[in-house]
């Protein structure tokens, strides 16, 4: 039986190691759940929001609602609650729309009734507090207002013989061609680049405990005098770290697709269409991001003395690739071929393309999977000639 490879005794070692560290662990079951359970926790919010005025109905208090009994009709049509009141004083409102009451307060002016048989407009107060979470509830009262006024316009100008049409000369008629999926995809861009962050997080523990950790506890000068190559001790490390963050990646991938699947975005105007054959391709791409991850964490903390200096240090690297994805979607940049060739921006760029049903070809992934395995296997090049190093083997 032919004895296994140096790097896969390492490798096999540290996952040990790995396992039986519950703060690791913990770590990793953390970010696991976190950002799915987060982004999922936002747009549930947005959801109950834009829900609420249906489910609960709308509070108004209206001060002179005798005045106008056609539209106090009216807003009970669209599941408006009426709350007749005398006359309030500007600090009785303000003090009324405090306490979240009521949505907002209607009052018609004392002249409403003389001013609407005489044809002149008639004045109707909507007052409302910006800061409450009513708007929708505003919008909607403020629509129907409107609506009546443009109402009572048109049965006026037909009493004098004019057709309403007048007052419209020119006919604008919207067409939105965006899809319920594109539109998902402009929303929740911004949030796609969380799932991937992690990456950097799963494997942060293992990568510093198997450098820096063991050249503080003096175990690596055990592990050097094996008959191992520094490229072996390297790569077992390497993918030991990885591996950790592959599962980790993939698990959340999977629990955030579930998530967005499972949430009723139709009731926002959205929805979320990647199918489970795209995930699992985004996942296959993806490989390279845990591998580029623990690389550079790996190659940060093989220069630290001490396993505090060494995750500080990664720590502060580690939010280099959160820039990108924050800084680019604010500038709305359209995509272009160089945002694939930028970690965590490019796995970001390809998820949102994908949600939109667009087919975005092959050389996406390519470069996606391609520009973060490169720059990993250069942060392993570095790794390795530091560990060969006499300057090094002294200082351990």
């Amino acid at each position: 039986m032919s004895a296994r490879p140096p790097f896969i005794v390492v490798l096999l070692k540290e996952l040990r190691e790995t396992v039986r560290d519950r703060r690791a662990m913990g770590l990793v079951l953390l970010f696991v759940l976190m950002y799915p359970m987060l982004v999922g926790g936002v747009l549930q919010q947005q959801i109950s929001r834009a829900t609420k005025p249906e489910k609960e109905g709308i509070e108004l208090t209206v001060i002179g609602a005798a005045r106008a009994p056609t539209l106090m009709t009216q807003l009970k049509q669209k599941n408006v609650t009426i709350h007749a009141a005398d006359a309030m004083t500007e600090e009785q409102i303000t003090a009324l729309l405090r306490s979240q009451k009521t949505a907002a307060v209607l009052r018609l002016s004392d002249s409403y009734g003389d001013d609407y048989r005489s044809m002149r407009p008639a004045r109707v107060e909507l007052w409302y507090d910006s800061a409450s979470d009513n708007g929708r509830k505003v919008g909607d009262i403020e629509h129907v207002v409107r609506s009546y006024g443009n109402t009572i316009a048109g049965a006026r100008l037909l009493a004098h013989g004019v057709s309403p049409a007048t007052l419209y000369p020119v006919q604008l008629q919207k067409y939105d061609t965006g899809t319920s999926a594109s539109r998902s995809s402009a929303v929740i861009g911004t949030m796609l680049g969380m799932f991937f962050i992690p990456a950097f997080f799963f494997c942060l523990s293992t990568a510093v405990d198997s450098t820096a950790g063991e050249r503080e506890r003096r175990s690596l000068e055990v592990l050097l005098a094996q008959p191992a190559s520094p490229l072996d001790l390297v790569l077992g490390k390497w993918l030991a770290a990885a591996l950790l963050s592959i599962v980790g990646l993939t698990l959340e991938l999977i629990i955030a697709h579930g998530v967005l699947k499972w949430l009723p975005l139709e009731e926002i105007g959205m929805s979320w269409r990647l199918s489970w054959a795209d995930l699992a391709i985004v996942c296959v791409t993806a490989l390279s991001l845990p591998l580029f991850a623990a690389a550079l964490e790996i190659a940060l903390a093989i220069n630290a003395k001490t396993f505090k200096e060494a995750q500080t240090t990664a720590s502060f690297a580690i939010m280099i690739p959160m820039v990108p994805v924050i800084v680019v979607p604010m500038m709305n940049l359209t995509t272009a071929t160089w945002m694939y060739l930028v970690p965590v921006l490019s796995h970001q760029t390809l998820l949102r393309e994908l949600a939109k049903g667009q087919s975005v070809g092959v050389l996406p992934f390519a470069l996606t999977f391609g520009a973060s395995l490169l720059l990993a296997l250069l942060c392993i090049a570095f790794t390795v000639r530091r560990m060969k190093s006499d300057r090094y083997l002294m200082a351990i």
